[in-house]
């Protein structure tokens, strides 16, 4: 069964492909106050890859200089969390009963300084574009389809925060890949998001984007 979803920032309540069910994810953007909830998520079983780069490893563009009394891990979590207490929302989180289960590391494709040096991921041309770049969902709700959910959410949102467009960086691959080469994500789930390829400097990783329309105001949002 796929996930519905509802989205929710500081600014908006917007329900989403139906009304809320117990399968349902209600998706937020990390701040301050959700900050230990990526802690729960990232701490949970089947976590090691993603507890060692914080969703930071795109965000360099090389290896950086960390203190000596930290671990890469500790370093990373600590680089993550500056961003997030300095404002910046680095990715969404999709809760479920409340619970933080499903993570999706979105935002200005300048943010993420490794792409650029990238032979697979470089720049397309000069448009501003947001990037989807990294999908993490907790063991016990994979297979799920709930990255698709959070895909969702992600369009959504960057949409609200003023994208004109979106790009991703997926696998393409007949049999799917073991879960730390797929973080990613495969890029059937882009091509039923309406998704389109724009290069392909790799057989099996292309490059693919979405035109998002400005959201349209409505008289049921509510804040």
């Amino acid at each position: 069964m796929r996930a519905k979803y509802i989205l929710r920032n500081v600014n908006h309540a917007l329900p989403l492909s139906g009304m809320a069910r117990p399968n349902s994810l209600e998706i937020h953007p990390l701040d301050k106050k959700r900050w230990k909830d990526l802690e729960t998520l990232f701490n949970g079983p089947g976590g090691s890859i993603v507890r060692g780069c914080w969703c930071m490893y795109y965000r360099r563009s090389g290896r950086a200089e960390k203190p000596a009394d930290l671990t890469y891990a500790q370093f990373n979590k600590c680089s993550l969390k500056a961003l997030v207490d300095k404002g910046v929302a680095p990715g969404l989180i999709g809760y479920r009963d409340g619970k933080p289960i499903a993570w999706v590391s979105l935002g200005p494709r300048e943010d993420y300084a490794k792409l650029a040096r990238s032979s697979v991921m470089k720049a397309v041309d000069d448009k501003p574009v947001w990037s989807v770049v990294c999908f993490y969902t907790a063991k016990e709700a994979r297979g799920e389809h709930l990255a698709e959910a959070m895909l969702k959410g992600a369009i959504d949102y960057a949409r609200l925060r003023g994208a004109r467009l979106i790009e991703a960086y997926p696998v393409d691959k007949q049999e799917r890949e073991r879960d730390d080469s797929m973080w990613f994500g495969a890029k059937s789930m882009y091509d039923r998001a309406g998704f389109v390829e724009v290069a392909r400097r790799k057989p099996t990783r292309p490059v693919v984007r979405k035109t998002l329309r400005p959201q349209r105001e409505s008289k049921n949002r509510s804040s």
